[in-house]
């Protein structure tokens, strides 16, 4: 574990790019097992909360006496044994080399490079699946419904990333826990701090929504030819 500087939404020079955060409850940063011991069973001691991930995480530990945490599988408990092993068996939470998966298998914990760590298929409730497989790379299939070519060397995890249920936001401070500032409407504010401020009373902005920057909000084309 180690602690979080805060970033409240400025960048490297100190210069807010992203407005309406600050504050919040402190974290600390878990780090995460992503690689992974081979050839070592392991075995789930407990299931942890990570403020910083939207699925929760197993305290493992080695038969060699190793602690670690890594990233929730969905249906394994604690007690269960997993295992890292290039021809593992096909049980939830062992990981294996893709080669050695069967087509229609949901992975998750995806490397894209061999040895390198997973990077695909990490946050709450997400998977992939085995659509074809080649001598050297296979087409999986993304949640979102894209398909890529993953190199048959790499390292996937058997199963589904374990879901975490959202927690219903009850009240202002909720949200403010979180590190999210209140917003303030453009129609509000004092005409030097927005283009819509100003005037008598409540009146709304004559003229084409604007962010405070004067760039226009709505019918704006983003994407350059």
């Amino acid at each position: 574990m180690k602690n979080l500087t805060k970033r409240c939404g400025r960048n490297n020079l100190g210069r807010i790019t992203v407005r309406h955060r600050g504050g919040g409850v402190k974290r600390k940063y878990i780090s995460i097992d992503f690689l992974r011991i081979e050839n070592v069973y392991c075995i789930v001691k407990d299931i942890k909360y990570d403020p910083n991930r939207n699925c929760n995480i197993f305290s493992i530990i080695y038969d060699n006496g190793k602690k670690s945490n890594i990233i929730s599988i969905n249906n394994v408990k604690i007690g269960d044994k997993l295992l890292k092993k290039k021809n593992a068996s096909n049980n939830l939470g062992n990981c294996k080399l893709l080669l050695n998966v069967p087509i229609g298998t949901k992975i998750c914990c995806i490397e894209t490079i061999p040895n390198k760590g997973p990077k695909i298929s990490r946050s709450s409730g997400n998977y992939s699946k085995i659509i074809s497989k080649c001598k050297s790379y296979s087409t999986i299939k993304l949640k979102s419904g894209k398909t890529k070519n993953i190199n048959n060397n790499c390292y996937v995890t058997i199963g589904s990333v374990a879901e975490r249920k959202k927690k219903k936001k009850i009240k202002a401070g909720d949200v403010r826990r979180k590190g999210i500032r209140p917003t303030v409407r453009g129609v509000a504010m004092n005409p030097i701090d927005h283009p819509h401020g100003g005037g008598e009373g409540k009146k709304s902005s004559a003229r084409h929504p604007v962010t405070p920057w004067g760039i226009k909000t709505k019918g704006l084309k983003t994407v350059k030819k």
